[in-house]
């Protein structure tokens, strides 16, 4: 006899496989699996500044400072992961997501030591050991822009998110702490302030504060969504002033990291248009007697009151006012450059003046070219065509007055320089191009062309030229 199978409708409950909206909360939910003393007890922990925690940050410092002064990527990664920066500024976002004035006051006295020891110890390095120039990897910490907002941000809640676990993950936290870079910064300050460039030092400082700002907004948005306990206390007043001037700080973080994204997402948005339209409008125009366009010079300033486009031009052609005047017009139409100004610098028909330009150019910008072996080969290659172009100038001068003297038939000698292909390899050819009198015969005019070439063979040490009759 068959048994007969009893009712599920009192048994356990299985999840229905359909349900799309279940699964995706679970995939997403973080609060399940969330330790909350845990986290709390860690962070506090963390923020201390003494003892071991003093003699790892001074450390990490002369890590960093080192690997800036050596120019060595792997040696700051080095620094970042041992510095202890990131402790008070974990406190901070936690303190004011949970309420926690007396945390607060001391992970904001221990950052304030904390980064004015940093400091201080990075100056007197770099005041000891200067650097002969600015390496890449210092000047990379010179010019946050909106990338670095976007990794600060991210950076914090991978952070943040890993620390809530039970069970840290000990390999998001090393690393956030190589992505949002603390330490570098704060050495790159200091060797700004030990050389006494101040523009430097507020870009790195810059980007310091976008780090820390951003971080701690990160842990207190991540802390108020997962609902961590306030701390209570046993005066009421107090416990409502308290949470009133918490509130209020938490505020005041959040304007000026609302504004900073805003500002750097406007500069971000300013520098790709400004590339875009010199891609688009500039970069594809054609000169006719021999003009160069130094893209790789295009400077982009960005400020409020009047941004810069800077287009730097050489060679023997000047641009036409139309040419500028139709750029101008095209600029506008994009509408991150409608209030900047479009500055061009160009050269002019004298050789030697260009070729003294371009070297002058070549040393003011040497330090902001360090990180770009491109530009310095772009200045290279047009200090050394002008330097070319100046002495077969003075060399074409001596040729005329001897030619002059040598040569009674000769009513005008001119001298260029010609790209020649064989549809193989292209070459630059000097062309000598003779104009005879009028009275001169053809046989005469035969005989002189080809003493002419034997002469120039001779005087220029080279048979890479042509002597052609003018039409």
């Amino acid at each position: 006899m068959d048994a007969k199978l009893p009712d599920n409708d009192n048994g356990p409950s299985k999840k229905d496989p359909f349900d799309i909206v279940g699964f995706v909360s679970g995939l997403f939910s973080i609060r399940e699996n969330t330790d909350q003393e845990t986290t709390i007890n860690s962070i506090k922990d963390d923020i201390a500044f003494k003892g071991h925690t003093s003699w790892i940050l001074i450390c990490s410092i002369f890590i960093a400072s080192v690997g800036l002064n050596a120019n060595s990527t792997a040696v700051v990664i080095g620094a970042m992961l041992i510095s202890p920066l990131m402790g008070p500024i974990l406190g901070i976002g936690m303190s004011l997501a949970i309420n926690d004035i007396f945390t607060l006051r001391r992970s904001l006295k221990n950052f304030a030591v904390m980064v004015g020891l940093s400091v201080l110890t990075a100056s007197l390095f770099f005041y000891f050991f200067p650097l002969r120039d600015a390496s890449s990897e210092l000047l990379a910490r010179t010019a946050p822009d909106f990338r670095d907002v976007l990794i600060a941000f991210f950076g914090g809640l991978a952070l943040i998110i890993a620390k809530a676990k039970k069970g840290t993950i000990a390999s998001v936290i090393y690393g956030v702490a190589i992505a949002t870079a603390l330490m570098p910064p704060l050495c790159t300050v200091g060797f700004s302030l030990a050389v006494g460039n101040l523009n430097y030092a507020w870009g790195a400082f810059y980007l310091f504060m976008i780090n820390t700002i951003f971080i701690a907004l990160a842990t207190f948005l991540v802390l108020k969504l997962l609902k961590f306990p306030m701390v209570r206390y046993a005066n009421s007043a107090k416990r409502k002033r308290i949470a009133q001037l918490a509130s209020l700080l938490a505020v005041l973080m959040m304007i000026p990291a609302g504004y900073t994204f805003y500002k750097v997402y406007e500069k971000s948005k300013f520098i790709n248009q400004a590339k875009q339209f010199v891609n688009d409008k500039i970069d594809t125009y054609q000169f006719s007697e021999g003009g160069i366009f130094l893209k790789e010079l295009s400077k982009y300033e960005y400020n409020d009151e009047n941004p810069v486009i800077e287009l730097v031009f050489m060679g023997d052609e000047l641009l036409p006012e139309s040419v500028v005047n139709t750029w101008v017009t095209q600029k506008n139409t994009y509408s991150s450059l409608k209030k900047a100004e479009l500055k061009i610098v160009q050269g002019n028909t004298d050789s030697s003046n260009q070729s003294k330009y371009v070297l002058e150019l070549y040393q003011s910008h040497k330090e902001e070219l360090e990180t770009s072996k491109t530009r310095i080969k772009v200045l290279e290659e047009e200090v050394d065509r002008l330097t070319k172009l100046s002495k077969n100038s003075l060399l074409f001068e001596q040729i005329v007055g001897e030619a002059k003297i040598n040569y009674e038939s000769i009513k005008e000698l001119a001298f260029a320089n010609e790209l020649v292909s064989n549809f193989t390899k292209t070459d630059t050819l000097s062309v000598f191009k003779v104009k005879w009198k009028d009275n001169t015969g053809k046989t005469q005019r035969e005989k002189e062309l080809k003493k002419l070439s034997e002469w120039l063979k001779l005087k220029l040490k080279t048979d890479k030229f042509s002597v052609i009759e003018a039409n």
